[in-house]
């Protein structure tokens, strides 16, 4: 899922710590650490075999020099998902690792090249973002538009998906920044959906694109979800119903969690598939962070930044309070000084239940050592 858009829970919560001079912001180790000396299981998959799109792009004279993806080439042969369903991952035993839109700053945000390689790392959930288009195809993509990660311009809301499916969704990825500023040779994947360079081995054009949700979802049956809905008010409740329809249709109503920023989305996904997990959006989760009110009925997973602005919105505290109500609490980096196998360590050494993390292999390792170590106790 995007890194939730619960950076305002972090605003308000970075806000109230700023007033507080006796409150703790240092990331001491907490009590209530669920983990235990389960070992990792590692899953590796198959090169996707993801339908390709309405229109192929012309790849009749690609350029014969490929980019260096030696450590991105997927695994051939299909692993074993550690847990199929939520309440498989819940019972893991030990912090999950979700993989941000793929791994977005080792891969191209929310392609399924992204997806492919952060199976093949370990992720234990594929994490995405969801909107629709136009003519009402559930798609996978961060923003509102697509000028940020594209060859191309305009809304996802109006644009086909004949249209968003031709574009180029790995023009601007170096492995630095989503940006216009570097030599041309740091955009390693550029012109792979356009046939203008060969696609990385095992993979083709089409899983540089923005692939359908049903896509995703078909390619990785075993990969449980973790889904938000993004936008507010009509657009984002037409997007929960058709992605409430598409679950119940592949048959993945038990293997997803899904939030949005609007509370009032939340609670329209939850009228239309009551059995699906829910995170709770903004106004739940700053009522819990801020002055610890009860999340509504049935929610357990709490997805939060680390900290906003050097103010710590994961604290020792939190931590403990959460796993005394009995819920879980999956945090996100906000900051790519975080996004390191040492700061992963960290993080899971205060006693975090998920990362949801920008490196997959390195975030599947730093669990792996951290069950280790307990193991060693």
């Amino acid at each position: 899922m995007s890194r939730h858009p619960f950076v305002l829970v972090a605003v308000a919560s970075a806000l109230v710590l700023a007033a507080c001079a006796d409150e703790d912001s240092s990331p001491a180790a907490a009590t209530g650490t669920t983990a235990t000396g389960t070992t990792a299981t590692e899953t590796t998959a198959e090169p996707t075999t993801i339908p390709p799109a309405t229109t192929s792009p012309d790849t009749t004279s690609p350029d014969t020099t490929s980019p260096d993806t030696t450590a991105a080439e997927p695994s051939t042969t299909t692993g074993q998902a550690a847990a199929r369903t939520v309440e498989e991952v819940l019972a893991l035993g030990r912090p999950v690792v979700l993989g941000h839109a793929g791994g977005e700053d080792e891969f191209p945000h929310s392609t399924p090249f992204a997806f492919a390689n952060s199976v093949a790392a370990g992720v234990d959930v594929l994490d995405m973002d969801v909107q629709l288009t136009g003519d009402g195809v559930l798609v996978v993509h961060h923003d509102g538009d697509v000028d940020r990660t594209t060859d191309g311009t305009g809304d996802v809301a109006a644009m086909s998906y004949d249209e968003l499916s031709l574009l180029d969704n790995a023009h601007w990825f170096t492995p630095d920044c989503v940006c216009r500023d570097q030599p041309d040779e740091a955009y390693l994947y550029r012109g792979v959906r356009t046939g203008e360079r060969s696609a990385p081995a095992g993979f083709t054009a089409d899983d540089f694109r923005i692939p359908r949700f049903r896509d995703i979802v078909e390619a990785w049956p075993e990969l449980p979800l973790n889904i938000e809905i993004k936008g507010t008010g009509a657009p984002a409740i037409a997007a929960a119903e058709v992605l409430a329809a598409e679950l119940r249709e592949l048959d993945r109503l038990d293997a997803a969690i899904v939030t949005s920023f609007d509370d009032a989305v939340v609670d329209a996904f939850a009228a239309l598939a009551p059995e699906v997990e829910l995170t709770p959006g903004l106004a739940a989760s700053t009522g819990w962070v801020l002055d610890r009110t009860p999340l509504p009925d049935g929610m357990r997973i709490l997805q939060l930044p680390i900290e906003y602005e050097g103010l710590q919105v994961i604290t020792p505290e939190l931590i403990a309070d959460s796993h005394a109500a009995g819920y879980l609490i999956w945090v996100w980096p906000n900051d790519r000084d975080w996004e390191t196998a040492e700061r992963y360590g960290e993080l899971l050494d205060m006693g975090l239940d998920g990362l949801n993390i920008n490196f997959p292999a390195t975030g599947v390792a730093a669990v792996r050592a951290f069950v280790e170590t307990l193991g060693d106790g």
